[in-house]
This record gives structure tokens, C-alpha cells and sequence, in this order.
């Protein structure tokens, strides 16, 4: 019988504060007490202390030798990878050799993988899934042949595509790729890995899970509170780090153009603090900074304090928003470029969410005046739902179906 048994859930970046993958790690072991988690470079404070709570046993290093060599050769190829980039940084360099680096990290990446399932399948034979919750783009077959288990591995986007040397690596063990399913969060992200990988069995499904903890009124009351900001003032929170796929540029503009005063509350890292110091510059502009990266309790206050949560991405990026999930299950109103035409058509019609069209900052501007003279309907318990995600209960069931399958067609 499925659907009672522990999980094994295997996040090997718990030790990054911050972020909704250690959200979702920490929502499916209190739906499924007894998990085994698996660590395998640590877990911050936060992360371990809501799990033992959620009675989850938690491991943070290798189980048997095997995973302990695999362990350590990936650390030792993290570390090479790390020299290398340092090394090859310049531009000077021909790109091969820039690109070097990455593959190794690839490598890397897949080796910690191996030893946890290497632990996953000396500490837990009975498990209704293994799932490795941020899982890497490349060698899923590799992973598979060395780590010796079949497993569902999340993949949440593809930033290094493979040379010709992972590409080797990956071809000999393609076999092994049956014995896993990716699992990717949106369409997008489906479509663009299924060119690389097209043999590698796949399903789409949310990743962000919908923990049922809306923001309360003395939450909203706190949080206007410990950034000193009136009730009647307007405010918008703009939160994570500034990475590439951020549209910052057009942000940058659009505040130059507000007409009427706004308060900014911005938490993250990284963040550019030029950028910042432009921003409390601006005349109609009262920015507030949180240095990231934060816990779940300052990151609810941040969104508790704001009349709507600004998400500005490149046009074109179709990776899962952690952002937009945040708004929707704690029930904050967006600000949302249509970067995402399948996300930005679910949203369409929603009183709760202004949209404009990605890299406009008149645009943006004007959505920002309509928050100053009219703060948008808070979000309702369905907008999760409408974004596709699933309570966690739902998705430790999506995972054991799917898990199933797997162990069906493998057996």
C-alpha cells in the first residue's frame, strides 16, 4: 500500500538560507512524518530545527563508503570547478576554457547526488518516493547508474548546457535515464530540456507547495509597524536577489518617472547597492532594505508590509517564479511583467494582479501609480490553486503516483 510510507527527500542546497526550495523540503516532511531528508552538505538552522519538529529524520552526511567516496570526489571537482573559474574568469581566455569550469561543476553536482542516493538506499528500502528536490540539468542517467536507485529528480531550469566531455559522460549512461523522471516545474522549462534530453522520461508539475499560512491582519499590522510606514502610505516590497534573469534595468526606470510617494521595501542577495543608493536618491521614493538572505519570519514581514509584490523578469524567462508562488499563497497582490505568456494568460482577468508588458518601464510606472491610488484585492484561498500549485498533502500524492510508475516500468 503507497501513500503511508516515509519519503525520502533529498535537497542538497538546505544550506542556503532563504529561497521556497527549502520551503517545500520543510512542507512535504510535515506531510509526511518519518521522512528521511538528506542533506548532503549541511542544512541551516532553520531548515533543521522545522524538521525535527515535523518528526523528519534528517542526515547530513554520507551513509557507507561507497557514498562517502562519491561525497568526496564531489567536493573535490566543486572545488576544482571553483579554482577554475577564478582561473579562467577573463575574457582573454578562449571559451572553451571559460566554460570548463561549469562542466565540472555539472559533474560535481551529479556526484552529490549519487552518494545521497547511495544513503537514500542503505538508510530507507521502503520509501513511497525518492525525490532529489533541486536537481541538476545534466547526466539524470549518471546520477541514476551511480547512485544505484530510481528516483525523481525536480529540474527547475538549464543555465549549463553540456560539452562535449559531459556530453560523453551522459551518452554511456543514457540507458539509466528510464530509471528516473524529471520533473519540471513549468511548460517552458519542459520544452527547452526536452530538445536536449528527449529521451528522458518527464512529467510537468508546480514545485512550490501551499502551506495554508496566509499572512494575518496582525501579521499586516506588524509588519507596517517594524518598517515604521503609516497605514494610509503605499508600499511595495521587492524581493530576492538580483540575478540575471531580474529585470532590475527597468525597475530603475520606472521609479524615475513616479509622480506620487512610494515606499520600496527590498530584500535579497545579491542586490546592487549603487542601484540602491540611486533609488534613495529619488524624491517620490522611501526605500527600505533588508539585507538578505532572510528567514521565513522576516520574509513574511516583508511581504506583510506591502500593498503588492513587484516581480519583474527578462521577457522570454519561463522558469517557475518562487515570487509569484510567495504572493499567491500568502495572499500579497502582484505587480507582473508578462515575461511568461502561459503565466501571465493564468493571471489574466485577475483583480489581484496588475500585469505590463516585460522591459516597459512606462508601464511599470503606471501599474505602481495604481497601486499608490488604489491598492488591488488581496488574493483569495484559490489563487494558489490557479497557479497550478498543490497543497503539500497533494503533492507527496503526485510524487508517490508518479514515483510508482517508475518502480512499475523499472520492475
Amino acid at each position: 500500500m503507497t501513500g503511508t510510507r516515509p519519503l525520502v527527500l533529498i535537497e542538497p542546497y538546505a544550506n542556503r538560507q532563504g529561497g521556497h526550495h527549502q520551503r517545500t523540503l520543510v512542507a512535504l516532511a510535515q506531510a509526511r512524518p518519518g521522512s528521511l531528508v538528506i542533506a548532503p552538505h549541511g542544512a541551516v538552522s532553520e531548515v533543521v530545527g522545522a524538521l525535527r519538529e515535523a518528526g523528519a529524520r534528517l542526515v547530513t552526511g554520507p551513509a557507507g563508503p561507497t557514498a562517502a567516496v562519491l561525497l568526496a570526489a564531489s567536493r573535490l571537482a566543486a572545488g576544482l570547478s571553483a579554482a577554475g573559474q577564478s582561473l579562467f574568469g577573463s575574457r582573454r581566455w578562449p571559451l572553451c576554457l571559460r566554460r570548463l569550469p561549469h562542466q565540472v561543476t555539472l559533474i560535481a553536482r551529479c556526484l552529490t547526488e549519487a552518494s545521497a542516493l547511495r544513503s537514500a538506499g542503505r538508510l530507507e528500502s521502503g520509501a513511497d518516493a525518492v525525490v532529489i528536490l533541486t536537481a541538476s540539468e545534466a547526466l539524470h542517467g549518471a546520477a541514476a547508474l551511480l547512485g544505484g536507485l530510481p528516483h525523481l529528480r525536480f529540474v527547475h531550469e538549464s543555465v549549463t548546457t553540456e560539452d562535449t566531455v559531459v556530453r560523453l559522460l551522459g551518452r554511456l549512461a543514457r540507458r539509466r535515464e528510464q530509471r528516473v523522471i524529471a520533473v519540471y516545474p513549468t511548460q517552458a522549462v519542459g520544452s527547452q530540456l526536452t530538445v536536449a534530453f528527449p529521451c528522458l522520461p518527464a512529467v510537468v508539475g508546480a514545485f512550490a507547495v501551499d502551506d495554508g499560512c496566509r499572512l494575518t491582519t496582525a501579521e499586516r499590522d506588524g509588519g507596517r509597524t517594524a518598517f515604521d510606514i503609516p497605514d494610509a502610505e503605499a508600499v511595495v516590497c521587492l524581493v530576492g536577489g538580483w540575478w540575471p534573469y531580474k529585470d532590475i534595468d527597468t525597475i530603475d526606470s520606472a521609479l524615475t518617472r513616479l509622480k506620487e510617494p512610494l515606499h520600496l521595501v527590498v530584500t535579497g542577495s545579491p542586490l546592487d547597492e549603487a542601484v540602491l543608493q540611486r533609488w534613495r536618491a529619488l524624491p517620490q521614493v522611501q526605500l527600505h532594505t533588508v539585507p538578505g538572505p532572510v528567514s521565513e519570519a522576516v520574509l513574511r514581514l516583508v511581504y506583510a508590509a506591502a500593498d503588492a509584490s513587484l516581480v519583474s523578469r527578462h521577457p522570454g524567462t519561463g522558469k517557475e517564479s518562487g515570487l509569484v508562488m510567495d504572493a499567491a499563497r500568502f495572499g500579497v497582490p502582484l505587480i507582473v511583467g508578462d515575461h511568461d505568456q502561459a503565466l501571465a494568460a493564468r493571471l489574466d482577468d485577475q483583480p489581484w494582479a496588475l500585469t505590463f508588458p516585460a522591459g516597459d518601464p512606462a508601464a511599470l510606472a503606471d501599474a505602481l501609480h495604481a497601486v499608490v491610488r488604489q491598492p488591488p484585492p488581496r488574493p483569495g484561498p484559490g489563487a494558489p490553486g490557479l497557479l497550478g500549485m498543490r497543497s503539500a498533502v497533494e503533492q507527496t500524492s503526485f510524487l508517490t503516483r508518479t514515483y510508482a510508475s517508475l518502480r512499475t516500468k523499472d520492475s
